[in-house]
């Protein structure tokens, strides 16, 4: 089964993999990934960090080449490999000229499909991961996030660390490692997406020819996917007399990465805290001096979203800072976004666009993205012809939709005696 988008081709083998292509022409490089449609999310409480850990040990060594071996030979066509654990994906991917993409498939491929997850290296690799888990908490910024996230996805697997906790990653070895390899590892769970100078027949022949040996799931499904999760709207106040500044992470529940509003939401984002224009930036930084760093994050799932805010600031600037914080909200509610500002956002949106869509990278990610959670391609006129159909009041009634007072999370990390966050200060 073929589907053809312009220069974006699609092909499903016989076993369930999925093929994916764009061929651009005008460039001298090809970007492959090889994509996993499960991550830190479909693992249990005992297993916690498994996805992260089985992509840094996929690279200790397959059945053909040492880690030496794969560094070098990556190296020597000039080529840029990489990997990823999301919450809802694994990601391996290299980035090389035109001419070495049977080669640069060939390493992937193997790197995939041929780990030996040697016993000692295991040993080895738990304790480099546990010391990337310390780096991450000695990072307020993430350590705030952590903790929001943990309590707005409470007791649900969206909630967990992506790398794992101390106490999950000190049990990996290799029974269950290879056990969860295994699990995750199927053709009718991997994408393989490509973009750049390349040819879709050839490249699908090579992959036909790595991956055409892998038998599909027994009873056609993967087993994954958590129920959606229920949010918890907490307020959160942890102490940590080390820290200099306060940490701030505010957020409420939104929508899902393929919901019909999406577009209005990613505008919401970026006139909320989305850039040096934004309103949260230009009242709570610029004329209210209240913190060096602020800003929005819109974070969808296939099945929920979280739509927060971070700000770090003094203890004594802290509520200040919360109460400008909602205030915002609360205007988003009650004012339709003028004309020019809902211009500009459209703007700064659509360049931010196709400006990240311009290298062969993205666009190889953009493709497993949109397979993973689209039943179609978007190409980037229609992007932009949704994006400019957002009306002033589409962002007032989205607003309406997100900003409840019974919906505002917060997290606060720092040295924080006699500070006090209560719900009537989330009034929105």
């Amino acid at each position: 089964m073929v589907k053809e988008v312009r220069n974006i081709r699609r092909q499903k083998l016989p076993n369930g993999l999925t093929v994916i292509t764009e061929q651009m022409q005008h460039i001298r490089s090809a970007s492959i990934g090889i994509w996993l449609q499960t991550g830190s999310r479909d693992e249990d409480s005992e297993s916690n960090g498994i996805s992260h850990f089985i992509e840094h040990m996929v690279f200790k060594g397959t059945k053909h080449r040492t880690a030496e071996e794969i560094a070098r030979q990556v190296d020597s066509i000039g080529g840029n490999m990489d990997a990823f654990t999301a919450k809802e994906c694994i990601c391996f991917n290299v980035k090389v000229l035109d001419e070495h993409v049977p080669t640069a498939l060939d390493i992937l491929s193997d790197l995939v499909l041929n780990p030996v997850f040697d016993a000692a290296d295991i040993a080895r690799e738990r304790g480099v991961i546990l010391e990337e888990i310390k780096m991450d908490e000695d990072n307020p910024d993430y350590l705030v996030h952590e903790i929001f996230t943990q309590n707005f996805f409470k007791d649900h697997p969206l909630g967990k660390p992506i790398l794992g906790t101390k106490e999950t990653v000190k049990r990996f070895e290799r029974p269950s490692v290879v056990e969860a390899y295994a699990h995750r590892f199927a053709p009718g769970n991997i994408i393989v997406s490509a973009a750049g100078n390349l040819d879709h027949d050839r490249f699908v022949e090579l992959v036909t020819k790595a991956f055409e040996h892998m038998k599909p799931w027994k009873d056609g499904k993967n087993g994954f996917h958590s129920i959606a999760p229920k949010t918890v709207s907490r307020i959160i106040l942890r102490n940590k007399k080390a820290l200099e500044q306060v940490q701030l992470c505010l957020g409420v529940p939104a929508y899902p990465i393929a919901h019909e509003k999406r577009h209005a939401g990613y505008i919401l984002n970026t006139l909320l805290g989305g850039g040096m224009s934004s309103r949260l930036f230009q009242n709570i930084r610029e004329r209210q001096g209240l913190a060096y760093s602020i800003y929005s994050d819109l974070n969808p799932y296939r099945d929920t979203g979280c739509l927060a805010v971070y700000a770090g600031t003094s203890l004594a600037s802290a509520s200040k800072v919360v109460q400008s914080v909602v205030k915002e909200f609360r205007s988003l509610k009650a004012e339709p976004v003028p004309e020019e500002e809902l211009k500009r956002s459209k703007a700064q949106l659509k360049g931010s666009l196709m400006l990240s869509l311009e290298s062969s990278t993205a666009r190889m990610s953009n493709l497993a993205r949109q397979e993973m959670y689209f039943d179609r391609f978007y190409d980037l006129d229609e992007l932009i012809e949704k994006i400019e159909a957002v009306t002033a009041e589409d962002l007032t009634g989205l607003a309406n939709e997100f900003f409840k007072t019974d919906s505002v999370a917060v997290t606060v990390l720092g040295n924080l005696p006699g500070l006090k966050i209560t719900r009537d200060q989330l009034a929105c």
